[in-house]
């Protein structure tokens, strides 16, 4: 026998109370362990959402170590364009070839026809 609309969304309505219930338990496991994170390692407002209200910020309960500065990563300067076509795309020749590059190549194009040529 096939359901009608009413009963449709009377089941709708049951299974979105079991979802938000266990939504909710899933919830309050996932504020637990957070909590538990942030006392073990003694982290601030601040150093989840950086600048954050005053009323969100604490004092840690103990101070966080220091990382070396080997462990440190070093800011990496921008690589400069390689590659460039007449209407000013520019690419440094890393990562994914963009598309108008491989437009460029597909009309008959080199990577060297594109290459930015030194300034003499």
């Amino acid at each position: 026998m096939a359901k009608t609309y009413a009963q449709i969304q009377a089941q709708i309505r049951k299974l979105q109370q079991e979802a938000d219930a266990l939504k909710a338990k899933e919830v309050s496991g996932v504020v637990a362990r957070i909590q538990e994170a942030i006392a073990h390692y003694g982290l601030t407002a601040a150093d989840l959402f950086g600048n954050a209200p005053a009323g969100l910020r604490r004092k840690a309960a103990a101070p966080r170590p220091r990382k070396s500065a080997k462990a440190t990563k070093a800011a990496k300067a921008p690589s400069p364009p390689k590659y460039q076509d007449d209407a000013g795309h520019q690419w440094t020749g890393i990562g994914k070839r963009p598309n108008w590059f491989k437009d460029a190549l597909a009309a008959g194009k080199t990577a060297d026809d594109l290459r930015i040529k030194p300034a003499a």
